[in-house]
């Protein structure tokens, strides 16, 4: 029997809220199991009701959607609940600071419905969801400052334990690629390319695949607008 997702929103805007609640309501699967207007309610929410998505608003009174992502990934007890979340535009600079603190992919707020469910599906299965164009973009223009003014997630400097099969399939996955297309374009197992993502997460300290993309970034490997190095077989 396939699980309902428990979803929890969090936006200030009543109705914003209420249109996501009809549509979850409405599908197989999915189930509302709480609304917050704040970002310390969507915390609160994300424990008490169990849930396994927070749709998340960035801007947010008393506590901000960027806080309150970190402080869901940062407990280890809310270990498994994942942050969709939500902005007006693919140019938000926040969504950056969103993505360093947990979020595990964003949205803009005029996305399809249908859109929207697949990516509750997405996070929820514990992939990332992150649009390679407008990402790019978005990490492009707040890279526009020197390197190293903002901090990346886990430690850059890491970069030097990765092996350099490590370094291709780091690449791949900030090219936008999952699993499968890795194992495709490098000639492995399926199963060889997840263990490979797996442990570029533990030795970077990324929580999620949409961290791994900004250290990606950050660090140089992959360069806006270019085609990123890899680091041989």
């Amino acid at each position: 029997m396939t699980e309902v997702i428990r979803v929890v929103l969090a936006d200030d805007q009543h109705l914003v809220r209420s249109a996501f609640a009809m549509l979850i309501t409405a599908t197989p699967h999915m189930e509302v199991v709480g609304e917050a207007c704040h970002g310390g309610e969507a915390v609160e929410l994300a424990r008490t009701a169990r849930a396994d998505v927070v749709v998340m608003d960035i801007r947010m009174p008393r506590l901000d959607g960027i806080e309150a992502t970190r402080r869901i990934a940062s407990d280890e007890d809310l270990a498994g609940v994942k942050v969709l979340v939500l902005t007006t535009y693919d140019t938000d600079e926040h969504i950056i600071e969103a993505l360093r603190a947990g979020a595990s992919g964003f949205l803009v707020k005029d996305t399809r419905p249908q859109d929207l469910l697949d990516a509750i599906r997405t996070v929820a299965a514990g992939e990332a969801l992150l649009s390679p164009g407008p990402t790019a973009r978005l990490i492009e223009r707040v890279l526009r400052h020197p390197p190293g003014t903002v901090p990346a997630p886990g430690r850059p400097g890491a970069l030097g334990e990765l092996s350099p099969r490590e370094r291709e399939v780091l690449t791949l996955v900030a090219r936008g690629l999952n699993n499968t297309e890795i194992a495709d374009a490098l000639v492995l197992s399926p199963l060889t390319a997840k263990t490979h993502v797996s442990r570029i997460m533990g030795k970077l300290g990324a929580r999620d695949r949409a961290q791994l993309v900004v250290l990606a970034y950050e660090s140089g490997l992959i360069v806006p607008g270019g085609s990123g190095g890899s680091g041989g077989a």
